[in-house]
């Protein structure tokens, strides 16, 4: 999709550290069991890193994003941003975190309000923490050129953009308030095939600029092998496969990541015919492996 290269990580201690994290939901009935989603889930992002977590839906990849953010109950294990466990934050202490911590949800239509212009949207976060309305318009045009739209946005409504444009706006609130971390819940799944290619560009331009971490969730291999340097595969509340973004979706070792990647389309006909060739090989082995991991 893109030919822009993925920034050098240094290594050190990670902003986000997840450990052993569980999440359950009350069940229904009498008795209201809980259903757990998460079943002790580890990984970490460094600062500057864009870690990909990919599965199917009802994999628990978005409780996982949603647990960062507090949106989702924790109940087991802990969740650490730059040193502080945050996996029980109080509402205050969240507003705080936001500073830091912001998101990019899936569907650029319902997550911006219809009653606020552009200007106002982006703006909206910067006077909750006391900036002058000359400092935010001003870092509103700043944000509105960061993310290639005309300064005049500002003073238009979400109705009248296009899906990408109204990502696009989104992005630029979640980097306003200079976030170090921005969970990024499939943020370009609703989009055609042309307009994703445009916004992961400029997910990577803006990664080169500001330094921001990303916590990538999605479900398209092919995704998250333009974006991430690392990449985490679920399945059913599990990670079974963790490793560097270009073996994990080139050469997986795991057969639930072979089966993504061979289930993902590609533009080339021949590489299309090539991967169903793979898949017949490799999908009775994956079949073999899932029934004796539930033996």
């Amino acid at each position: 999709m893109t030919d822009t290269p993925l920034p050098t990580i240094q290594a050190e201690r990670p902003l986000l550290e997840i450990r052993d994290l569980r999440v359950a939901y009350p069940g229904r009935g009498l008795k209201r069991t809980p259903i757990e989603i998460l079943h002790g889930v580890s990984l970490d992002v460094r600062a500057g890193e864009t870690v990909g977590l990919v599965g199917e839906s009802g994999s628990g990849k978005s409780t996982l994003g949603r647990a960062a953010l507090g949106l989702a109950p924790v109940t087991g294990g802990t969740i650490t941003l730059d040193g502080e466990d945050i996996s029980h934050a109080s509402r205050s202490r969240r507003r705080a975190l936001a500073v830091d911590l912001q998101v990019i949800f899936q569907d650029p239509y319902s997550s911006l309000s219809p009653a606020l212009t552009v200007g106002d949207t982006l703006a909206e976060p910067l006077r909750a923490r006391g900036v002058s309305t000359k400092v935010a318009a001003r870092r509103v045009r700043e944000l509105l050129d960061l993310v290639h739209l005309p300064a005049d946005a500002a003073h238009r409504l979400p109705r009248e953009f296009s899906g990408g444009q109204r990502q696009r706006v989104a992005i630029a609130r979640a980097i306003a308030l200079e976030p170090r971390l921005i969970v990024c819940d499939e943020p370009v799944s609703a989009l055609d095939l042309t307009t994703q290619a445009r916004i992961l560009e400029l997910l990577l331009e803006v990664q080169a600029r500001t330094g921001v971490a990303y916590l990538f969730v999605s479900h398209d291999l092919n995704v998250v092998r333009v974006l991430c340097h690392r990449v985490a595969v679920m399945r059913a509340g599990e990670i079974v496969e963790w490793g560097d973004g270009d073996i994990v979706t080139s050469t997986p070792s795991h057969p639930y990541t072979q089966r993504l990647l061979l289930a993902s389309p590609v533009a080339d006909p021949a590489a299309q015919a090539e991967r169903r060739r793979l898949f017949q090989s490799v999908a009775p082995i994956a079949a073999d492996h899932e029934l004796k991991e539930s033996a």
